[in-house]
């Protein structure tokens, strides 16, 4: 069974495209062979700047051949006086079978003609050649370049291309090149093109051999780069940053490090400035000492073997120095006039072209904080609401600044450092006026699921207010997140609203939240351009589900039915999301649970098809003289136990009120085995029924148990 190969090659691929780029081919060919019946043992990708590959191992040569059954003319219609007619003959033809091998078979519909025939399968050259430049087409791009003719479309153009099944090159074509054996190594370190003697290790060999590493290599080759550059600096390592890392791996095929050094001077300015000039703007790694503080010293991955005369760490120093003279030049310019005073300017701020600008923005914040402030306060919760009303007016001053505009990414962050070195009011004492500026410092966090959360309440409670209140504006206007697209990272802000008041544990509710940031915005401009209420709240329940969901599941790992559970009583208070979900974890495998959890399925079925006949339950529950005791038993439970469960959940002590319905189980099992519920007795069926509903609603207070059923454990 032969190795396939397929490498693109192609100018530059932009760092931030090719992991995804990357997983999406060996996506689409691993089901584009199990489609075609050409599954491989296994599917691998390799890619570098200027090639994605991917290829497979033992491919089948060709399709399995295929015997099927097709069905032909009724033999009324095939058959007249004994001989085949023209339906019978045009069949035999279509099955490529003499009329006498012709079978009969017998279907719900009468007796038809059939016949076995066999679909010889196709060679596996055949048809890579003819499905794969389909795939390769498809291929998702944030942006794609557009040459030769209009459906030509990739990231980058073209410049080689391989397919291979073992030594023999596949006849494939994509964007006018054709496929052959010819690959390329290193641009600058390989000379020559690469011939690839067959698919398999041979071709990652060959590649190594012309200086270029599969990305497990080149990630290895840079930490070791990195380790020996820091060492020659005693007692200095490098900064770890996952995120740089993943960069220059992709920015490299075969790299090496660098040691550069900068003026010591420029350690005046504040860290969060120097670290993200070297990362984010000339890809550095940061070096620090045994205390954590930087050093004047930073890491450059080169996309070559070295710098034995220094003109290139010569040529890093010189930008490096240069982009830190800019920084210095727009901290000290911006120091001529405080956050207070540039709080005017953010009416030339565009917020979004129908929602304001961010002088407006800011009146919303912290109107809506003010509020979130007082439902935090009332909870017993420490919180400063005057802290939170000075950094909310504060947050996006730093907007108008000269630092911000030039280093974007650091907005929130250099407000937070300005508050810390401006005299912002006199009569604030110290420890305060340090907390609003926290707060401002960290009012954009969570940036990501991975990101750390505002460490101070005050911090956290503007995070949320400020989120929310752009969330709720994008909403009313309709501007709602569509498959892939978000170009407002609306579902972004969701998740770090979810996460913050999880984590800070607020007592906040998020439907009553978001209409609050939705009233900020009453009598203005926007208003009324919003679309109604009823779509709003429509659309806002579903991204606060959706993000829920994803919370729960794949931040706090809950298992799928364990969250479809929780959810359905209530979605709007997420501390009390997870207390319920806690408590349902750690209860759903009990056998008592997974008997009830069938029993409430069953008791549901019959509620909805009463309902769908229009059958009504009586208002409440009565003990009839007809009354079998198996439900007088159950009603017994529900009213010896419904106050202290109810005192329970009261105080979320969730595991206990879930203990105590479990001991309704035996009394559940008997009245669905001796109780008839949909009895002619209307008087007798609809008190049955209102006990049902009552038990139901008892049961799914906390979670819907019928969510999380094992089906054959009752």
């Amino acid at each position: 069974m032969p190795d396939f190969l397929l490498e693109i090659g192609c100018e530059e691929i932009p760092a931030r495209m090719i992991a995804a780029a990357s997983q999406e081919l060996r996506e689409r060919v691993t089901a584009m062979l199990s489609r075609e019946r050409l599954a491989s043992k296994e599917v691998s990708t390799f890619d570098t700047p200027r090639r994605l590959a991917v290829m497979a191992a033992e491919l089948p040569s060709a399709q399995p051949d295929v015997t099927e059954e097709i069905t032909g003319p009724s033999v009324n219609i095939a058959y007249k006086d004994g001989q085949p007619t023209p339906a019978a003959h045009a069949f035999a033809k279509k099955a490529a079978v003499q009329v006498s091998q012709l079978e009969r078979i017998t279907t719900s519909k009468g007796e038809y003609l059939a016949a076995k025939v066999t679909k010889k399968g196709r060679s596996a050259a055949e048809i890579l050649a003819e499905h794969l430049p389909k795939e390769l087409s498809s291929i998702y791009w944030p942006k794609n370049m557009y040459w030769r003719k209009p459906n030509e479309r990739f990231v980058r153009p073209l410049r080689w291309l391989v397919a291979m099944l073992d030594g023999e090159t596949i006849p494939l074509e994509f964007d006018g090149i054709g496929a052959g054996k010819i690959s390329r190594g290193h641009r600058m370190l390989s000379h020559s093109d690469v011939v690839i003697p067959r698919a398999g290790s041979p071709y990652i060999d060959a590649l190594r051999a012309a200086k270029v590493l599969g990305r497990a290599e080149r990630e290895q080759q840079i930490r070791k780069a990195l380790d020996a550059a820091a060492r020659t600096i005693p007692g200095a390592r490098w900064r770890e940053d996952n995120s740089l890392l993943d960069t220059v791996v992709n920015l490299t095929e075969f790299p090496s490090a660098i040691l550069g050094g900068f003026d010591p001077q420029f350690l005046a300015l504040p860290e969060e400035v120097l670290v993200t000039v070297m990362r984010d703007h000339q890809k550095y790694f940061a070096l620090e000492g045994p205390d954590h503080k930087l050093l004047p010293y930073f890491l450059a991955v080169l996309n070559t073997d070295g710098d034995p005369q220094g003109l290139i760490r010569h040529g890093n120093e010189r930008v490096l120095r240069a982009r830190f003279n800019d920084a210095r030049f727009f901290w000290e310019t911006d120091q001529k006039k405080s956050l207070l005073e540039r709080f005017e300017l953010l009416r030339h701020v565009t917020f979004q072209k129908d929602l304001g600008n961010y002088y407006e923005k800011t009146r919303r914040v912290q109107r809506l904080c003010s509020w979130l402030s007082e439902i935090i306060k009332q909870s017993g919760m420490a919180v400063r609401p005057g802290v939170i009303h000075k950094a909310a007016c504060l947050s996006k001053s730093d907007l108008t600044t000269e630092l911000v505009k030039e280093f974007t990414e650091l907005q929130g962050i250099v407000g937070g450092l300005y508050a810390r070195v401006q005299e912002l009011d006199h009569s604030l004492p110290q420890a305060t006026r340090l907390a609003i500026a926290d707060a401002i410092y960290d009012h954009y966090k969570p940036e990501s699921t991975e990101d750390d959360v505002p460490p101070s309440l005050e911090g956290a409670v503007l995070s949320v207010g400020d989120k929310a209140d752009t969330i709720a504006g994008m909403f009313a206007l309709g501007l709602v997140p569509s498959g892939s697209k978000d170009p407002f990272a609306l579902r972004r802000q969701a998740n770090a609203i979810v996460k913050v008041i999880a984590e800070k544990k607020l007592p906040l509710r998020l439907g009553d939240m978001m209409r609050d940031a939705l009233a900020g915005y009453q009598g203005s401009e926007a208003e009324k351009k919003f679309v109604d209420d009823a779509k709003f709240d429509e659309s806002i329940k579903t991204l606060l589900r959706e993000r829920l969901e994803f919370y729960l599941k794949d931040v706090r790992g809950y298992s799928y039915d364990v969250v479809k559970a929780v959810l359905a009583p209530d979605a709007d208070d997420v501390v009390d999301l997870l207390a319920r979900a806690d408590a349902v974890k750690q209860v759903m495998h009990m056998p008592e649970f997974t008997a009830i959890g069938a029993a409430c399925k069953r008791m549901r079925n019959i509620l909805r098809q009463a309902g769908e006949k229009g059958i009504q339950p009586s208002p409440k529950f009565e003990a009839l003289p007809e009354s079998a005791p198996e439900e007088k038993n159950l009603a017994a439970f529900l009213e010896t136990h419904a106050q202290q469960i109810e005192a329970h959940r009261k105080k979320k002590e969730y595991r206990e009120a879930l203990m105590l319905l479990s001991t309704a189980r035996d009394r559940v099992d008997a009245f669905f085995d001796k109780v008839m519920v949909m009895v002619e007795d209307q008087k007798v069926r609809a008190n049955r029924l209102a006990l049902l509903r009552t038990l139901l609603r008892e049961f799914s207070t906390i979670a819907d148990f019928s969510e999380i059923v094992k089906e054959g454990n009752t």
